[in-house]
């Protein structure tokens, strides 16, 4: 065969291998970044693609060992059988060179308790590489509560912590340790348990900005100190001690959801609604249930006169989640925000509870304050946009409160109504009914009702 030929050939041949392997000639970096967004069991599958993607898996800074990743190990043997959890995450933990920055990681639900050992090891491992761990988020679907190992507390770098299901016992001193989390950003606590012995010990996280508590217990036994702190959430968590964080003057979003009744040990420990919106200048964004709206109004009755003090001029935003209207002291609370909010733009309530829920209930309290509220209520909601009602069931306290806002809000544009699926057609049309007739003093209010089937 002529030589020339023969060369021409080569040429096509490493021509159409070039060709096959375009993913290679991409810049290092867009490759690892690729690697580290897909399946962790198809990234470590690239190393039979070629001899330069042999080991490229090894050096991913992200690592997520997700629900998912567990599961389809789960089904293929025990923790320590063939393709087991325990095992091919101690392969992973080990073949990774260089510092792990994010790593997600699920503890199954079948998971035998001796081998939380083995996580042990793996929050060891974190705190040991080099720059450290950045992003942690560890969830427990085990019945027993994984106790945090004191190793977790010398992740310094952390910039991003959540946790489910839990024991948080940091060791004693905290302060000793790196001054605990410097640069932590993020912080969601779910179903977590705080130790009894954490005593007064106070957390700095002077670089906290967002702080989710979840279904924890013992939250009295967690003080921390976050002068940074702009976003709140606090879902069934009964300790009163998280009112303590309603004094962060940055705060911009708070969501607040007891969800149950609580006990209140001693009055001055109340949070007065009035107070909190004073206490919070740069608020925004403001979620309420109506445990809290109960738990919250100071005064058995609230003064409705003008209190430049407590007024927030920024607060936009304002969610009533899961009330019942037809309560004295859930409706003293809404209308005392509303009072207190001259700035509102949008207004969204959600879960309305019907009254025949609560048969023990006397409503009459809760309507007559209402009804005498079109003459105290004297705050006009100049900048309040749109209403939104989802998943109402109709109630006259209800009725009378969208009455009370159509004649407090002057550009009013939008009231969207949409009734709950529970409700029943003869409800819906009465409710519907009503509202329409009801003056409004934005001309231009649009009413939609949408009727989910």
């Amino acid at each position: 065969m002529d030589s020339s030929l023969i060369l021409k050939l080569g040429k096509r041949k490493r021509r159409m291998r070039a060709e096959k392997d375009r993913l290679s000639r991409l810049p290092e970096y867009l490759i690892d970044s690729i690697l580290e967004r897909v399946p962790v069991e198809d990234a470590v599958r690239t190393s039979v693609l070629s001899r330069n993607w042999r080991y490229r898996w090894t050096r991913m800074r992200s690592l997520i060992l997700d629900e998912h990743f567990s599961e389809k190990l789960a089904r293929n043997g025990g923790a320590f059988g063939y393709n087991g959890f325990i095992r091919i995450t101690n392969q992973l933990f080990n073949f990774l060179e260089g510092p792990i920055l994010n790593v997600h990681l699920h503890i199954p639900k079948n998971m035998v308790v001796d081998n939380f050992q083995e996580v042990n090891q793996w929050i060891f491992s974190l705190s040991r590489k080099h720059n450290g761990v950045r992003e942690l988020v560890l969830t427990n679907s085990n019945k027993v509560p994984y106790q945090l190992p004191s190793y977790l507390f010398h992740c310094s770098e952390l910039r991003k912590l959540h946790l489910k299901n839990c024991i948080f016992k940091p060791p004693s001193p905290f302060d000793d340790l790196n001054n605990g989390f410097p640069h932590l950003n993020d912080l969601s606590l779910s179903n977590i348990t705080f130790e009894a012995n954490l005593g007064e010990t106070v957390f700095e996280l002077p670089g906290l900005e967002k702080l989710e508590l979840s279904l924890c217990t013992n939250v009295c036994n967690f003080n921390i100190k976050a002068t940074k702190l702009k976003s709140l959430t606090v879902e069934g968590c009964h300790d009163v001690k998280f009112i303590r964080l309603l004094d962060s003057q940055r705060l911009t979003d708070v969501h607040l959801f007891i969800t149950e009744p609580i006990p209140i040990p001693r009055f001055e420990e109340r949070v007065n609604l009035a107070t909190m919106l004073s206490n919070l200048p740069y608020l925004v964004s403001l979620s309420a249930d109506g445990c809290f709206l109960k738990y919250s109004v100071g005064e058995k009755i609230p003064k409705w006169l003008p209190c430049a003090a407590a007024a927030n001029r920024l607060l936009h935003r304002l969610y009533f989640i899961d009330c019942n209207f037809g309560q004295l002291d859930q409706i003293q609370g809404a209308l005392l925000l509303l009072r207190n909010s001259p700035n509102l733009e949008l207004l969204i309530v959600m879960n309305v509870c019907l009254d025949r829920q609560h048969l023990h209930l006397d409503v009459k309290p809760a309507l007559a304050y209402l009804e005498a509220s079109f003459d105290c209520f004297n705050q006009t909601l100049n900048r309040l946009k749109t209403i939104k009602i989802r998943r109402l069931a109709g109630t006259r306290a209800l009725l009378l409160l969208i009455k009370l806002l159509l004649d407090r809000s002057p550009n009013l544009e939008l009231i969207l109504i949409e009734p709950s699926i529970t409700a029943d057609d003869h409800e819906k049309d009465k409710f519907f009914k009503d509202v329409r007739h009801f003056p409004r003093a934005s001309s231009k209010a649009k009413l939609r009702f949408v009727d989910l089937l």
